[in-house]
């Protein structure tokens, strides 16, 4: 582990308010004492205790000259003394004004005094490396940053205060007893007795497993929580989808017009709903055309569908389906899918049957009816996502949800090693083969919180991080 000084600008490179430089390690303070000067002109940061703000001025002295001759910027200095910083050790956070240039001279001062500019990830690395936080929550560092809903934010928060690392740990903790137990069984045959030992170790093997499988079906939900919900909309022209995500919008972001192939090219917007991100894409509408720019369209609308979360098919209500709306059903697949009967403000002559019919009668097939270009329905259209995604209403709840697809990977191969044992149990198998794997399904849950990872894992995930983080 590198334990030199490094540096690096913690706020985003854009002309704002304040903009914060970050020097953490074992010269940190000295490092700033060099270039700060409080209010009075003593360079006293050195003296100050820990978690104190000093007012003052940064300046590049020049030998034989007054430090006021060369002030760079006026600053509010936060000193925090190692063990008691987000890196655990010793670190200055330079707040100052948030010009981009000024920023960036600042920043060069710093290193010019000693430190050296910080790798990606390198502060929240070193947290990870001094025992502050595990990796489960190094990683919920950049959820965070990159959350784009409310549900999002409230996830990686959860996971960030250490939610998943309790659980982990708890698991881990009683598979550990059951090896210890077994091994010391096996030394100790005289006074540990193991009669028996396979029926209790069956009900806790059972336990461990509807935990796991919990959390792994948790994945998807956790996807959709995290990432968002990768929504195409799709249909013949002038059905009137772009009229659709306008209604969903709240405003006119689409051209609509009564000409079929308005909608050439991809229209991508991004939605919440209760809390959830709907990645909404608008398509051309699908049609054998001759026209290349819409053919290209089209084209692209069939790769987005394959791709998406959800269809929202569009059909218009008040003619009769054929053969377009039967070859679009052709690439949907088994995708989810929600049916939208548009234009019901006028004279609608589809019916639910006959739409139930094109699918085949497929079980469960939601079929939403509105009026895009009254924005009647659009409710009743959230609350069937919701239906299809969550089972009803989207809010927290108390379980254990994985969002993040390494902690899925890791829970697999837990699962995995516990069914192993599972079966050797069935099969009456020697003890150490349960002891085995245990051990296999105690590493791989160790894997999420970094408890049981190589150097290259750790620095791959880290090199994700911004500089400053």
């Amino acid at each position: 582990m590198k334990t030199d000084t490094i540096a690096a600008i913690a706020t985003a490179l854009s002309d704002a308010g304040i903009g914060i430089i970050r020097v953490s390690g074992p010269e940190a303070i000295s490092v700033v004492d060099r270039i700060f000067y409080n209010s009075s002109g003593d360079r006293t940061l050195s003296q100050k205790a820990s978690h104190t703000v000093s007012h003052g001025y940064i300046a590049e002295t020049v030998y034989g000259t007054d430090w006021r001759e060369s002030i760079l910027d006026e600053v509010m200095v936060v000193l925090l003394r190692a063990p008691r910083s987000y890196t655990m050790e010793d670190t200055v956070e330079i707040n100052c004004h948030g010009g981009i240039l000024l920023l960036k001279k600042v920043l060069q001062l710093v290193l010019r005094m000693g430190a050296r500019l910080a790798e990606p990830g390198e502060f929240t690395r070193r947290a990870f490396l001094n025992g502050r936080i595990d990796l489960s929550q190094a990683e919920a560092v950049m959820d965070v940053i990159h959350s784009q809903s409310e549900m999002a934010l409230s996830s990686s928060m959860e996971q960030l205060t250490g939610k998943l690392n309790s659980v982990i740990r708890d698991l881990r903790e009683q598979i550990l007893y059951e090896i210890a137990y077994i091994e010391s069984a096996l030394d100790d045959p005289e006074h540990i007795d193991l009669n028996g030992y396979e029926e209790k170790l069956s009900e806790k093997c059972d336990l461990f497993i509807q935990r796991i499988e919990k959390m792994i079906l948790s994945a998807d939900k956790g996807r959709f929580i995290s990432q968002g919900i990768k929504t195409v909309i799709v249909g013949r022209p002038n059905a009137g989808k772009s009229s659709l995500l306008n209604a969903i919008l709240g405003e006119e972001r689409a051209i609509v017009t009564q000409v079929p192939g308005t909608t050439r090219d991809i229209l991508q917007e991004t939605v919440k709903l209760d809390g959830i991100a709907l990645h909404i894409v608008d398509t051309a509408g699908i049609r054998n055309t001759e026209d290349i720019v819409e053919k290209i369209g089209v084209d692209r609308a069939r790769e987005y569908a394959e791709r998406s979360d959800l269809i929202l098919f569009v059909i218009d209500g008040s003619e009769m389906p054929d053969e377009r709306e039967k070859e679009i059903i052709s690439f949907i697949g088994q995708k989810p899918v929600i049916v939208i009967v548009n234009k019901s403000d006028l004279t609608t002559i589809v019916s639910d049957e006959q739409i139930s019919s094109l699918f085949g009668h497929k079980p469960d097939l939601k079929i939403v009816r509105v009026s895009a270009s009254e924005g009647t329905g659009i409710s009743e259209l959230e609350k069937q996502i919701r239906e299809l995604f969550f089972q009803g209403a989207i809010k927290e709840n108390t379980e254990t949800v994985i969002t993040n697809m390494r902690h899925k990977a890791a829970l697999e191969e837990t699962l995995a090693s516990l069914l192993m044992v599972r079966q050797g149990l069935q099969d009456h198998m020697p003890e150490d083969f349960y002891s085995i794997d245990l051990m296999g399904a105690y590493t791989s849950l160790g894997h999420i919180i970094g408890e049981e990872v190589e150097d290259d894992l750790v620095q791959e995930i880290f090199s994700k991080f911004c500089m400053g983080k």
